[in-house]
């Protein structure tokens, strides 16, 4: 895995790079991960996301259990080249393992003192379901 084009990412101390999961079209943030060079080079042989998972500290291609793969339609470096943006089509519409379309349902509302997270995207799959 010598690609010049990695060479380009500037990786943290860790080997990993910030990737941000973005639908295509609609430019909804689906979701927030990691990537080490392996993950990126994968990414790119297989036109699907395929993440660095530092929980369980191994290649975690995204939808692998779920069936919610991310068909990636363009991959963009940010201008400190140390953040990616992945442009996908999530499948099924459905990219966080709560069953929302999105990692971000939780909006903050009110104020500083007195503020609240509150949830505002329903659930349209079951997680049950999806991770048998």
């Amino acid at each position: 895995m010598s690609a010049k084009w990695l060479n380009k990412v500037k990786w943290d101390e860790n080997g990993l790079v910030p990737v941000i999961a973005q639908q295509v079209g609609s430019n909804d943030v689906l979701m927030f991960a990691w990537m080490n060079r392996e993950a990126l080079s994968k990414t790119v042989e297989l036109g699907e996301a395929v993440y660095w998972s530092r929980s369980r500290r191994k290649l975690w291609h995204k939808g692998e259990e779920s069936g919610h793969i991310q068909k990636v339609h363009e991959i963009r470096l940010d201008c400190d080249e140390d953040v990616i943006l992945l442009k996908v089509e999530q499948v099924a519409d459905v990219a966080c393992h709560t069953g929302r379309h999105s990692c971000f349902f939780q909006q903050f509302q009110g104020k500083a003192d007195d503020g609240e997270w509150v949830t505002v995207e329903p659930v349209l799959k079951d997680p049950e379901s999806i991770y048998k």
